[in-house]
């Protein structure tokens, strides 16, 4: 499947969202998973579902009416393994344990970050060992995240789906 442009590749992810999760991101059910930059749920939602009740999805945002919305999407479809968490304006710190979250999503929103190093260090901390973590670099350009991402040697491009790009962590005990 060939798609025009970001736009196009993004409403057609979001619409098949459960899917791709599943099938090319390899989320599964217990695992808990980290919505990084969640806004209205899309991704969160359809996460819950893909970990079940065995799981857990974190929903981060800045904002706390998209937090809202994720909220009341979860109540209504009565989804209990979301928890939201309000991030500061370019504090990433998520509050979640070192090593705990099995997928991250970052999925268009790291054109919004100034310091995407600290982001990306963050991620790294909350990260298993044998994690993945998932970018869809709208507004940045793959060949610009690429450089980014082997610029900090935190992560290695493990596959590509389209426009999303899955990331393994580099373990180092140095870094």
């Amino acid at each position: 499947m060939k798609f025009a442009n970001e736009e196009e590749f993004r409403d057609w992810l979001a619409k098949n969202a459960l899917q791709v999760l599943e099938k090319k991101i390899g989320i599964k059910k217990g695992n808990t998973v980290l919505d990084y930059g969640c806004g209205s749920g899309t991704y969160t939602i359809s996460a819950s579902i893909a970990v079940s009740e065995g799981g857990k999805v974190y929903a981060v945002d800045m904002e706390p009416k998209s937090l809202n919305t994720v909220e009341k999407k979860a109540s209504d479809e009565r989804l209990r393994n979301i928890v939201t968490i309000l991030a500061r304006k370019e504090e990433f710190a998520t509050g979640l344990s070192e090593e705990s979250v099995d997928v991250v999503l970052l999925y268009d929103v790291i054109q919004m970050t100034e310091d995407k190093p600290a982001l990306l260090r963050e991620l790294h901390r909350v990260l298993r060992p044998d994690g993945t973590l998932s970018i869809f670099p709208m507004h940045v350009g793959i060949d610009k995240m690429l450089e980014i991402i082997n610029d900090l040697k935190l992560f290695y491009l493990a596959n590509r789906f389209e426009m999303l790009l899955n990331f393994a962590k580099i373990c180092n005990e140095n870094l």
